[in-house]
């Protein structure tokens, strides 16, 4: 398929593994050498200066030379990006920390950063012909997808687990999605995804699994530097399941470095993944407990989107950790429950569990002394907690 490129500076897909190249014109899955990610290419060297960016739209659009959607007709969009980092005063004072700020992830359309990974997706299933997705999701993301598709006029289904919230499913049946419940994890749901997929009808959007989800997650890396004047924090804390935001806003620090949008010479910002003690694949993979995560046996957590026993995406997480001197870190579920009071009370958020397992992940680690009181802390809250009442009634009150 050769469409002209009016707008993104694609140029190639490059296996994560081993760097072969792979077209960018043809819908693509897995790597075809390695069956690893594929990863996307721009022409960095063009000179697209950030001061292009000033009079754009605050939407992840903004960025649309550095997106794999070639066409702006091809764009389906709902809004989505430029969420608020907002400064966290009370819990600062309480904690006495200088510098700390969240990133409000479920002020996007669906309620989740999801949203950006999935309108990349579906985008470029409708530049590439598709007429049909599917999905294994823990929530978010198949509720984005059934979104999406709708806009796109996409058939959609979606596999979750049986005991996902009920919101999630309601969603998806009201964006008009098939919705599929399975027994178990967000694994066995891409076993089920596999075997309906196996004449290929569908254009599968497994995390990782095509190139483009990574693309729309990477633009959160893209708005941080830019709503902070071009100063990265000195961390940042990401709930990490299938991992492409943790991916995502590395690379495109990465790009903005090769654009000249930040300084070769400035710090860049310590990674961290936090993951909750019932399912920690990359945690123990992260400190040696397991070759890696292929056998790795998880549990359900109240933080849905945490539940991702097996990530394809674990060799890219484990990178970016090394190259960002990063770590990685559990809490357990009481203390998830924790900090998604202390966020509620102090600062009038109502974070998803997976938002409250970074403040807590935050105060372990402050206390472990990896974290200064003085250093610049950005927390990513990946969604809304509203989705998650049926996990969260009657416990977290506890706390308050």
């Amino acid at each position: 398929m050769k469409v002209a490129q009016a707008f993104s500076l694609l140029n190639g897909l490059t296996c994560s593994k081993c760097g072969q190249t792979h077209s960018p014109f043809v819908a693509q899955t897995l790597s075809t050498c390695c069956q690893m990610p594929l990863l996307s290419q721009y022409d960095l060297g063009v000179g697209f200066s950030k001061e292009e960016l000033i009079f754009r739209a605050p939407t992840l659009w903004r960025y649309q030379e550095l997106l794999p959607v070639f066409e702006e007709k091809n764009q389906v969009t709902l809004g989505e990006g430029f969420t608020p980092i907002l400064k966290l005063h009370r819990l600062s004072s309480a904690h006495s920390i200088q510098n700390l700020f969240l990133k409000d992830e479920g002020q996007n359309p669906t309620g989740s950063f999801k949203a950006r990974g999935l309108c990349m997706a579906i985008s470029k299933a409708k530049e590439l012909g598709k007429s049909a997705c599917i999905i294994p999701t823990a929530g978010n993301a198949g509720v984005a997808m059934a979104a999406y598709c709708a806009r796109a006029g996409l058939e959609a289904v979606v596999v979750m687990p049986r005991h996902t919230p009920e919101a999630f499913k309601e969603e998806c049946i009201g964006y008009g999605a098939q919705l599929i419940l399975i027994d178990g994890l967000i694994n066995d749901c891409a076993a089920k995804v596999q075997e309906m997929n196996r004449d290929g009808r569908y254009f599968d959007v497994s995390t990782l699994k095509e190139p483009y989800r990574l693309e729309g997650k990477k633009t959160m890396g893209y708005e941080i530097a830019e709503q902070m004047n071009w100063q990265l924090p000195d961390v940042i804390m990401y709930p990490t399941g299938g991992g492409t935001g943790l991916i995502g806003i590395w690379k495109a620090v990465k790009e903005m470095q090769i654009l000249g949008w930040l300084s070769m010479d400035q710090a860049l910002p310590r990674m961290v993944a936090v993951q909750t003690e019932n399912c920690a694949p990359v945690v123990d993979t992260f400190w040696g407990k397991q070759p890696n995560s292929k056998q790795y046996v998880g549990k359900p957590t109240l933080a849905n989107g945490l539940a991702v026993p097996r990530p394809i995406g674990e060799p890219l997480m484990l990178q970016v950790l090394r190259e960002s001197a990063g770590t990685a870190i559990a809490v357990s579920e009481e203390e998830l429950l924790e900090g998604v009071s202390e966020i509620c009370r102090h600062e009038g958020l109502f974070v998803a569990p997976e938002g409250g397992a970074i403040w807590s992940a935050h105060k372990k680690l402050l206390k472990q002394g990896w974290l200064k009181t003085d250093e610049k802390v950005l927390l990513l809250n990946t969604g809304s907690g509203d989705k998650y009442l049926d996990n969260i009634k009657g416990k977290w009150r506890f706390f308050s």
